[in-house]
C-alpha cells in the first residue's frame, strides 16, 4: 500500500512539475539550469522515476516561481480537465471503431454475432 501511496506521490510531482513548466512555456534543459539541475535528473522527476530531496524541490518550485506545495496540488486545472475529457473521448472512439471493424469484418466473412446487450 505505502509503495503505491509512494508512486501516487510521485505521479503527482511529475505532472505538476511539468505542467507549469509548460505554463511558463520553457524547456527541461531551461528549468533544469534554473534549479541548478541535470536535464536528465529533471527529466526522471518529469516521469515519475525519480523523487527529489526537500532541498531540490525548493529550487524547482523557486525557479518557477511557485511555491513548493503547488507541486503536490491535486485539483485538476481546467486544461488537465480538458485533456482527460480529450483522452477518454479518444479512447471511447477507438473501441467504438474497432467493435464496428469487427462486426463489419465478422459480416464479411458470414460470421453470425450474436445480439449486444444494453
Amino acid at each position: 500500500m505505502f509503495g503505491r501511496q509512494m508512486a501516487n506521490i510521485r505521479e503527482v510531482l511529475a505532472r505538476n512539475l511539468k505542467e507549469n513548466r509548460r505554463k511558463l512555456g520553457i524547456t527541461q534543459p531551461e528549468l533544469a539550469e534554473r534549479a541548478g539541475l541535470s536535464t536528465n535528473y529533471l527529466a526522471m522527476i518529469e516521469i515519475a522515476q525519480k523523487f527529489p530531496s526537500a532541498d531540490v524541490l525548493d529550487r524547482l518550485a523557486a525557479a518557477l516561481g511557485i511555491s513548493p506545495n503547488e507541486l503536490f496540488s491535486v485539483s485538476v486545472s481546467p486544461e488537465r480537465a480538458i485533456e482527460q475529457m480529450q483522452q477518454k473521448i479518444l479512447e471511447n472512439l477507438d473501441q467504438a471503431i474497432e467493435h464496428a471493424l469487427d462486426k463489419a469484418i465478422a459480416k464479411r466473412c458470414g460470421i453470425v454475432v450474436p445480439a449486444e446487450k444494453p
